[in-house]
């Protein structure tokens, strides 16, 4: 047999191999599964709510719409910060929520999405994938009868909206502000009065005076919150959230009750969607930022103090809760040496090559 023919003869094999691999399952599973997905976010965010869509989206698509599921908004099904409730009872099957919501359950649930100066977004899919990061988390939320699929990233975000100057840690002393996850926990200690309100809800608890600032997200969606109007200045950098994940949440029964394609394809189609919320952010959130800046927001920066105080206060709070909670610190000191060697990698190529670029003119 001629070279020519081996190859012609074994490609071709490996290509029937590999269908009847991809396709037998499809095939064997002749009924439809359907299964409900709550947001925790409304449609006005299209990007939080748009990654949800295409995760269903590609989900019918690889398995040739034999797995299907619908999405809801906020609200639509179940209150936006109910969403892991309706999961761990079963009323639906899913969720696309950002998992550090639910912190009043154990202050674990915060490593889904992220602590305060923690990961960047690189440094956290870095851990979830090749440093354990999936698989301890996993075995945290299996306690609750969940399952946690990484689903998207803001990215670091914005330190938030304030009708007044922050110059220095006094005049956080009795502010009303909008924050959510552990970040919320840090700035309470120095004298802030935090809440964790839903998208929905922060414009007109902003607008009523209920809260004097508000964090979100990033200037894509802060501007469609339209927050600018009415706070003018825009604090960076969000220390509390310097790359905060989303979660893709499963009933654990349902997910094991899967066929293996359809997890499979789940769990293709959460990965595109993790990789597509970063890049759609990174390619928006210049764009957004320019224009509150023309339109009259102004931008300042954390005072070192501030920063400062942030930081001893966390570490204060990060003491605390190891004590408090097994769950907490077990996962915290599994990722803490992964965090630590993160830094310093990044000290030495990512932070000098971004601190030389941003001095350019371009």
């Amino acid at each position: 047999m001629s070279r020519r023919e081996f190859l012609s003869k074994t490609g071709a094999a490996a290509v029937a191999t590999g269908a009847a691999v991809v396709c037998a399952p499809a095939i064997a599973q002749s009924d439809v599964v359907r299964w409900r997905c709550a947001s925790s976010f409304p449609k006005s965010v299209d990007t939080l709510f748009g990654t949800a869509e295409l995760v269903a989206r590609r989900v019918g698509q690889i398995t040739g719409g034999k797995f299907q599921i619908s999405l809801h908004a906020a609200g639509e099904i179940v209150p936006p910060l109910q969403v892991l409730d309706a999961v761990e009872k079963g009323t639906i099957e899913c969720n696309h929520t950002a998992p550090y919501y639910f912190i009043g359950k154990d202050p674990a649930w915060a490593f889904g999405t992220c602590i305060p100066f923690g990961f960047n977004s690189r440094q956290h899919n870095a851990w979830w994938v090749h440093g354990d990061g999936e698989k301890i988390y996993n075995e945290f939320t299996r306690q609750f009868g969940v399952v946690n699929l990484l689903c998207g990233n803001t990215g670091s975000q914005m330190a938030g909206w304030f009708k007044k100057e922050i110059k220095s840690v006094a005049d956080l002393k009795g502010l009303k502000f909008r924050t959510g996850g552990m970040g919320g926990q840090v700035l309470t200690r120095l004298g802030v009065v935090t809440q964790q309100l839903p998208a929905g809800e922060i414009y007109s608890a902003l607008e009523k005076g209920t809260i004097d600032a508000a964090e979100f997200t990033v200037p894509y969606d802060d501007e469609k919150l339209g927050l600018n109007k009415i706070a003018k200045y825009y604090y960076y950098p969000g220390w509390n959230e310097g790359g905060a994940a989303l979660g893709f949440q499963v009933n654990a029964k349902a997910w094991d009750a899967l066929p293996e394609a359809y997890r499979a394809a789940l769990q293709a189609a959460t990965a595109e969607a993790n990789t597509w919320m970063q890049a759609k952010y990174d390619a928006l959130n210049p764009i957004a930022l320019k224009r509150l800046v023309q339109g009259g927001a102004l931008l300042r920066a954390y005072p070192k103090t501030v920063m400062d105080a942030c930081f001893t206060a966390n570490r204060e709070l990060i003491a605390e809760t190891n004590a408090k909670s097994p769950a907490f610190k077990k996962i915290y000191d599994q990722m803490l040496a992964f965090h630590r060697d993160q830094v310093a990698w990044f000290r030495v190529a990512e932070a000098q090559f971004d601190g030389f670029m941003s001095r350019q003119k371009l």
